[in-house]
Protein backbone atom coordinates (compact mmCIF):
# COMPACT_ATOMS: atom_id res chain seq x y z
CA UNK A 1 0.00 0.00 0.00
CA UNK A 2 1.00 3.42 -0.73
CA UNK A 3 0.02 7.20 -0.07
CA UNK A 4 1.04 8.32 -3.56
CA UNK A 5 0.85 5.96 -6.77
CA UNK A 6 3.72 4.03 -6.60
CA UNK A 7 6.06 3.43 -9.41
CA UNK A 8 8.15 0.77 -8.62
CA UNK A 9 7.39 -2.33 -5.75
CA UNK A 10 7.79 -1.49 -2.13
CA UNK A 11 9.14 -4.86 -1.58
CA UNK A 12 11.40 -6.09 -4.21
CA UNK A 13 12.08 -2.47 -6.32
CA UNK A 14 10.68 -4.24 -9.81
CA UNK A 15 8.75 -1.76 -12.23
CA UNK A 16 5.42 -2.05 -11.66
CA UNK A 17 2.27 -2.09 -14.71
CA UNK A 18 -0.94 -1.74 -15.11
CA UNK A 19 -3.39 -4.62 -14.66
CA UNK A 20 -7.01 -4.19 -14.91
CA UNK A 21 -8.61 -6.10 -11.90
CA UNK A 22 -11.66 -5.72 -10.16
CA UNK A 23 -13.04 -3.22 -13.26
CA UNK A 24 -10.08 -1.17 -12.54
CA UNK A 25 -6.85 0.03 -13.52
CA UNK A 26 -4.15 -1.24 -10.40
CA UNK A 27 -0.20 -1.05 -10.51
CA UNK A 28 0.57 -4.60 -10.08
CA UNK A 29 4.23 -6.08 -9.82
CA UNK A 30 4.82 -9.45 -11.79
CA UNK A 31 7.78 -10.20 -9.77
CA UNK A 32 5.28 -10.29 -6.72
CA UNK A 33 2.45 -11.10 -8.32
CA UNK A 34 0.33 -8.49 -6.18
CA UNK A 35 -1.44 -5.35 -6.45
CA UNK A 36 0.00 -2.36 -4.66
CA UNK A 37 -2.69 -0.62 -3.82
CA UNK A 38 -3.12 3.26 -3.57
CA UNK A 39 -5.38 3.89 -0.54
CA UNK A 40 -6.20 7.46 1.05
CA UNK A 41 -4.35 8.58 4.06
CA UNK A 42 -7.14 8.71 7.52
CA UNK A 43 -7.31 12.10 8.95
CA UNK A 44 -8.73 13.87 11.33
CA UNK A 45 -9.43 17.52 12.45
CA UNK A 46 -11.84 19.33 15.44
CA UNK A 47 -13.73 22.40 15.09
CA UNK A 48 -13.47 24.50 18.58
CA UNK A 49 -16.73 26.66 18.67
CA UNK A 50 -16.78 28.94 21.46
CA UNK A 51 -18.67 32.43 21.24
CA UNK A 52 -16.29 34.18 18.74
CA UNK A 53 -17.07 31.32 16.27
CA UNK A 54 -14.61 28.52 15.17
CA UNK A 55 -11.11 28.45 15.67
CA UNK A 56 -9.51 28.51 12.53
CA UNK A 57 -5.51 28.01 12.01
CA UNK A 58 -3.67 29.63 8.96
CA UNK A 59 -1.76 26.60 6.77
CA UNK A 60 2.28 27.10 7.58
CA UNK A 61 2.68 23.89 5.03
CA UNK A 62 1.91 22.40 2.11
CA UNK A 63 -0.62 21.49 0.94
CA UNK A 64 -2.42 25.28 0.79
CA UNK A 65 0.16 27.25 2.64
CA UNK A 66 -1.46 30.22 4.07
CA UNK A 67 -5.22 28.97 3.66
CA UNK A 68 -6.99 28.57 6.56
CA UNK A 69 -8.36 25.38 7.89
CA UNK A 70 -10.01 23.61 11.20
CA UNK A 71 -6.84 22.21 12.74
CA UNK A 72 -5.53 18.68 12.02
CA UNK A 73 -3.76 15.89 10.54
CA UNK A 74 -2.84 12.40 9.79
CA UNK A 75 -3.83 9.67 12.11
CA UNK A 76 -0.41 7.66 13.53
CA UNK A 77 -1.08 3.82 13.19
CA UNK A 78 -2.44 2.91 16.75
CA UNK A 79 -4.25 5.94 16.92
CA UNK A 80 -8.23 6.55 17.01
CA UNK A 81 -9.42 9.26 15.05
CA UNK A 82 -10.72 11.34 17.99
CA UNK A 83 -6.91 11.35 20.03
CA UNK A 84 -5.48 12.34 16.89
CA UNK A 85 -7.43 15.04 16.21
CA UNK A 86 -7.69 15.69 19.88
CA UNK A 87 -3.47 15.70 19.34
CA UNK A 88 -3.45 17.81 16.15
CA UNK A 89 -5.96 20.15 17.62
CA UNK A 90 -3.07 20.82 20.87
CA UNK A 91 -0.01 20.51 18.58
CA UNK A 92 -1.51 23.39 16.19
CA UNK A 93 -3.20 25.43 18.59
CA UNK A 94 -1.91 24.93 22.25
CA UNK A 95 -5.42 23.59 23.30
CA UNK A 96 -6.34 20.37 24.92
CA UNK A 97 -9.68 18.71 24.99
CA UNK A 98 -10.55 15.05 26.23
CA UNK A 99 -11.55 13.17 22.88
CA UNK A 100 -14.48 11.64 24.22
CA UNK A 101 -15.49 15.25 24.53
CA UNK A 102 -15.60 15.23 20.58
CA UNK A 103 -19.04 15.14 18.35
CA UNK A 104 -18.36 13.70 14.66
CA UNK A 105 -19.58 16.35 12.70
CA UNK A 106 -18.44 14.88 8.86
CA UNK A 107 -16.15 12.87 6.57
CA UNK A 108 -14.99 13.51 3.55
CA UNK A 109 -12.63 12.09 0.95
CA UNK A 110 -10.21 14.47 -1.45
CA UNK A 111 -7.32 14.83 -3.06
CA UNK A 112 -5.44 18.33 -3.89
CA UNK A 113 -4.55 17.09 -7.43
CA UNK A 114 -0.90 15.26 -6.68
CA UNK A 115 -2.32 11.64 -6.27
CA UNK A 116 -2.48 11.94 -3.21
CA UNK A 117 -5.77 11.13 -1.24
CA UNK A 118 -6.90 11.70 2.56
CA UNK A 119 -10.08 10.37 4.02
CA UNK A 120 -10.65 13.03 6.77
CA UNK A 121 -12.80 12.76 9.77
CA UNK A 122 -14.45 15.73 11.60
CA UNK A 123 -15.29 16.34 15.45
CA UNK A 124 -16.34 19.63 16.81
CA UNK A 125 -16.28 20.67 20.58
CA UNK A 126 -17.71 23.75 22.61
CA UNK A 127 -14.40 25.93 23.40
CA UNK A 128 -15.70 25.43 27.00
CA UNK A 129 -14.34 21.55 27.01
CA UNK A 130 -10.72 22.85 26.04
CA UNK A 131 -8.43 24.11 28.63
CA UNK A 132 -5.55 26.18 27.61
CA UNK A 133 -5.13 29.45 25.46
CA UNK A 134 -5.89 29.46 21.27
CA UNK A 135 -1.91 30.19 20.58
CA UNK A 136 0.50 29.34 17.17
CA UNK A 137 2.24 26.42 17.27
CA UNK A 138 3.47 23.82 14.92
CA UNK A 139 2.72 23.95 11.42
CA UNK A 140 0.46 27.45 11.79
CA UNK A 141 1.38 31.05 10.62
CA UNK A 142 -1.78 32.52 12.55
CA UNK A 143 -5.07 31.23 14.78
CA UNK A 144 -8.65 33.40 14.52
CA UNK A 145 -12.19 32.78 15.84
CA UNK A 146 -14.39 33.12 12.60
CA UNK A 147 -18.04 33.04 11.84
CA UNK A 148 -19.12 32.18 8.83
CA UNK A 149 -19.77 36.05 8.19
CA UNK A 150 -17.11 36.97 9.62
CA UNK A 151 -14.69 34.98 7.60
CA UNK A 152 -16.43 36.03 4.37
CA UNK A 153 -15.30 39.69 4.99
CA UNK A 154 -11.66 38.78 5.88
CA UNK A 155 -9.09 38.37 3.24
CA UNK A 156 -8.54 34.71 3.86
CA UNK A 157 -8.81 31.47 1.74
CA UNK A 158 -10.50 28.43 3.50
CA UNK A 159 -8.51 25.47 2.51
CA UNK A 160 -10.36 23.07 0.06
CA UNK A 161 -13.24 20.96 1.12
CA UNK A 162 -13.02 22.63 5.21
CA UNK A 163 -15.56 25.15 3.97
CA UNK A 164 -17.90 22.44 4.96
CA UNK A 165 -16.42 21.24 8.12
CA UNK A 166 -16.02 25.02 9.36
CA UNK A 167 -19.79 25.15 8.54
CA UNK A 168 -20.71 21.74 10.27
CA UNK A 169 -19.08 22.72 13.27
CA UNK A 170 -20.55 26.23 13.38
CA UNK A 171 -24.05 24.77 12.60
CA UNK A 172 -23.62 22.20 15.35
CA UNK A 173 -22.34 24.27 18.37
CA UNK A 174 -22.67 28.01 17.09
CA UNK A 175 -26.20 28.05 18.22
CA UNK A 176 -25.46 27.13 21.73
CA UNK A 177 -22.26 28.93 22.34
Amino acid sequence: MTTYPASFCPDCGTELVERHLDGRERRYCEFCERVVWHNPAPCAGVGVVGEDGVLLAQRDVPPGRGEWSIPGGHLEADEPAPVAAARELEEETGLHVDPDELVLVDCFHTSNGDGKYVVSIGYAVAADRCAGTATVRDEVQAVGWFTPETFAAHDGVLHGDHRGRFRAAWDWFGSRA
